[in-house]
């Protein structure tokens, strides 16, 4: 249980004739309204990049017709779509998560099938919206439900415990620690200059951060970001020379408060086509159709096991009550990602900074989603948060996120195994489907090798089996 989880009291528990107590069951779940409030904005606050991040890559090539995405453009379909995406989960669903769009996705969309496959934008954003009107309609006839039933309890903990890897391995490689081989090394491995000012930054922020946590500070996250972020700003303007934040661009440090404020651009809404099936062919269009939704399917299935769990919203066998609506409202915002021509959108692993907030409720994903939507006009405040600032925080919650290691059945090989697998697939391979794929396919085929196929639920033999596919034909 995270340490900065929300107790309620007389003087902060939301009172049970309040609105948005009713609404939201607040004091139900042991949360406080000021204590959802922040929670939102933390999870905001680590989830900002986004907003930078998801034009870069759309906007990396041109494609076929020579149309490439303008940088401003992306980015106001970026915040639209996760803010009302996040809003309906909050006041729909009522759960702590947050959407936008997907990292990897958006790559596979770019360089999949724009780079390689030869798609124009519309082409490839019209793939994306029937990927996730398909798992709309899984989840409408309870098999995306199902699949999640049948997933045993131990390998539901690891899948979270190895979401939390993930994410700190994401806090290290946003503060510069470590290089991904994305990024021209040939392996993962620690950065060659450990003496930077960005460096000086992250280590103030992971101290600083790491002490509120132990001394039980409430908003301990959230008061590490801003202070590490204050702290940034310092270094950035008296001796950093602007290093901090590099060249001015789309994410940088605004020279006057006139810079903080933008004019949406709303011109690639609505701009998909369904032509892909023409251009490539029945069988390839369905294959890319089928990879998207494999990764979208187990992504979400993955981040929400391991969030909600953190958050001890599941019951006693795993389950979450109410995730049809968790499930639709992610399987939607894939729909609506494509629509708009901001990749497909998913429930984001950054949840868990929330989360281990003490956030419990819709009303922090309402924060998450307001403020998306403020950052149509105010995107350049969110550059303001450096990788620096947001890294500590995602370490933290990959330990938060560890400490359920011990509620695993270590002594059965035939759970330890695949639990020990899918924890560190995820992190060594920048991905939570190749995690949960190697998990399920582990823990099935030791199951019918040792003799216990009555253990294995029959949607995890058709779920293994799926995946024995997707890996053979390359994952994304």
């Amino acid at each position: 249980m995270a340490s900065t989880e929300a107790r309620p009291s007389p003087s902060g528990t939301a009172r049970a004739n309040g609105g948005l107590d009713r609404y939201f069951h607040i004091s139900e779940r042991g949360s406080t309204v000021r204590t959802e409030l922040i929670a939102g904005m933390a999870t905001w606050l680590t989830m900002a990049y986004i907003l930078f991040v998801n034009p870069s890559i759309l906007g990396a090539l041109p494609d076929r017709d020579g149309v490439q995405l303008a940088f401003p453009q992306v980015l106001t379909v970026t915040a639209l779509v996760a803010g009302v995406m996040t809003l309906a989960m909050g006041l729909w669903a009522n759960y702590p998560f947050a959407l936008a769009a997907g990292l990897g996705l958006n790559a596979f969309v770019a360089f999949t099938l724009v780079g390689t496959h030869g798609l124009s934008w519309p082409e490839a954003m019209g793939v994306i919206v029937i990927e996730g009107l398909v798992i709309s309609a899984l989840v409408l006839t309870g098999f995306r439900q199902a699949v999640m039933d049948a997933i045993p309890m131990d390998l539901k903990r690891a899948i979270g415990i190895g979401i939390g890897l993930f994410i700190a391995f994401i806090g290290l490689e946003a503060a510069g620690i470590v290089v991904h081989p994305e990024a021209g090394e040939p392996i993962v491995t620690l950065s060659r200059d450990l003496t930077t000012f960005p460096i000086l930054v992250f280590a103030f922020g992971l101290a600083l951060t790491s002490a509120l946590v132990a001394i039980r500070m409430r908003g301990a996250l959230l008061v590490g970001i801003l202070s590490t972020t204050v702290v940034a700003i310092v270094i950035n303007e008296v001796w950093g020379g602007g290093t901090l934040w590099g060249d001015p661009g789309p994410a940088h440090l605004p020279s006057s408060i006139g810079d903080l404020v933008s004019t949406p651009d709303f011109s690639l809404v609505g701009n998909f086509s369904f032509n892909v099936f023409e251009v490539v062919g029945v069988a390839t269009a369905l294959a890319l159709i089928v990879s998207v939704m494999l990764s979208d399917f187990f992504d979400t299935m993955g981040t929400v096991v391991g969030i909600a769990g953190e958050a001890r919203l599941l019951d006693a066998d795993g389950r979450l009550p109410g995730i049809r609506r968790v499930l639709l409202v992610d399987s939607l915002a894939a729909a609506a990602g494509g629509a708009a021509s901001s990749s497909s959108n998913t429930t984001y692993i950054e949840g868990a900074a929330g989360v281990s907030e003490g956030g419990r409720t819709g009303l922090t994903a309402v924060v998450v989603g307001v403020l998306f939507l403020l950052s149509l006009f105010f995107a350049p405040l969110a550059g303001v948060i450096p990788p620096e600032a947001t890294a500590p925080v995602l370490i933290l919650v990959g330990y938060f996120m560890m400490t359920i290691v011990r509620e695993i059945n270590w002594p059965d090989p035939g759970i330890g195994i695949p639990a020990l697998l899918t924890m560190i697939v995820m992190p060594f391979t920048f991905s939570i489907t190749n995690g949960v794929g190697a998990g399920f396919l582990a823990y099935t085929v030791i199951a019918l090798l040792r003799g216990r196929w009555r253990d294995v639920h029959p949607l995890m033999l058709i779920v293994s089996g799926i995946f024995a596919w997707y890996f053979v034909h390359g994952a994304i």
